[in-house]
């Protein structure tokens, strides 16, 4: 049986009907910007996740870039990220005038650490992007106590995971750092039908200064303080968003149940599969393993019709366009290097079936059998 490498439209089947009055009730009410649906995501966003604000924006990527100047980072400044991630994550920093810096992950969770980190902060540091990678959750409260700076989340990849602190406290992405940006782009865990994004933060001032910027730096249209962007989250997308919110964490724990299963079968014993960050329970947006000969093993897969392929294969540092914010010459990441090599994405969904996992560890035994 064929296997997905996502599976974005089972886990809406039981939803069509209420999809359906969503957007029927957005066209009836004819406000399409910044509307009562809009407002209701915001507030029903924040709320699960235990932080003060959510704000909608247009897409992930300008959620980095303004959640960036709202911590005040500009020209002059430089902000460190991991290059073994999603572009996207050091593409929204020159927008602000600053420069990334890139540092290497842990070889285990693929994530940055508080060390990593520390290896490139420099006195022009004005601030840490880190990404929960996958699904996976990184060290954030290590980060600010081992550098003392500011750090974004980008939790993008990680709507619905959770991490425990030793106290028993449970905590959810985007409430762990001073800020955090969100994707709602459709093969996310939590994913609309076109782009969106949000901004999250328990600080007010910060808060109040995204929604500043989101709305052209105004917050009347009619009095403009700075120089802001048009990038809003739009009602169609925040009322589907209001539909699927309730379900992410059931989501969330079918993915935690799929590693499981993924590790009772043996998958572990074929390839080197992800590990949790400490206390986390990573709500795994991309089940990423990593094996020698990785692009050999996607089309081995493919031809039996299971999906699978790299994501980042050239990590973001080697890419041309970065060459220009590393005028010392391209950063030393060995263990970025290693996993671009050698990670391959095998299929994960909310409603994968037992059958659908035995085809996906049965294929990879009998690829790499064959080779």
């Amino acid at each position: 049986m064929a296997v997905p490498l996502f599976d974005t439209a089972t886990a809406l089947e039981p939803l069509r009907d209420r999809l359906d009055e969503a957007l029927l009730r957005v066209a009836r009410d004819g406000r399409f910007v910044l509307g009562p649906e809009v407002h209701a995501f915001e507030e029903e966003l924040a709320a699960w996740l235990g932080a003060r604000h959510a704000i909608g924006v247009a897409n992930g990527t300008e959620a980095i870039t303004i959640a960036l100047r709202a911590l005040g980072v500009g020209p002059g400044d430089e902000v460190v990220v991991p290059s073994f991630t999603f572009w996207a994550s050091a593409e929204a920093i020159p927008p602000t005038g600053a420069v990334p810096v890139f540092c290497d992950v842990d070889p285990d969770t693929m994530c940055v650490t508080a060390e990593t980190v520390a290896a490139a902060v420099t006195p022009r540091t004005k601030a840490i992007i880190a990404v929960h990678l996958f699904g996976n959750v990184a060290p954030i409260a290590a980060i600010r106590e081992r550098t003392g700076l500011p750090v974004l989340e980008d939790a993008a990849q990680a709507a619905g995971s959770t991490l425990r602190d030793g106290d028993g406290t449970v905590a959810r992405p985007g409430t762990m750092g001073d800020v955090a940006t969100f994707s709602f782009y459709p093969s996310k865990n939590l994913g609309a039908f076109g782009d969106g994004g949000a901004i999250t933060t328990s600080d007010d001032a910060i808060a109040e200064r995204v929604r500043t910027l989101r709305f052209h730096g105004s917050a009347d249209k009619v009095d403009y303080v700075e120089i802001g962007y048009n990038s809003r989250l739009d009602e169609v997308q925040a009322a589907i968003l209001r539909v699927l919110l309730p379900s992410l964490e059931s989501w969330a724990t079918h993915r935690h149940r799929v590693d499981a299963r993924y590790r009772a079968a043996g998958l572990g014993e074929l390839v080197t599969l992800p590990e949790a960050a400490p206390g986390s329970a990573p709500a795994w947006h991309l089940y990423v393993v990593r094996t020698e000969e990785p692009d050999a093993l996607a089309t081995g897969l493919g031809a039996r019709g299971v999906g699978a392929r790299g994501y980042y294969r050239t990590p973001v540092h080697r890419q041309p366009p970065m060459a220009a914010f590393q005028a010392g010459g391209l950063a030393d990441l060995p263990v970025t290097d290693e996993l671009a090599r050698t990670h391959v994405a095998l299929p994960i969904s909310a409603t994968m079936t037992e059958r659908q996992i035995g085809e996906v560890v049965d294929g990879v035994a009998a690829v790499l059998a064959g080779r």
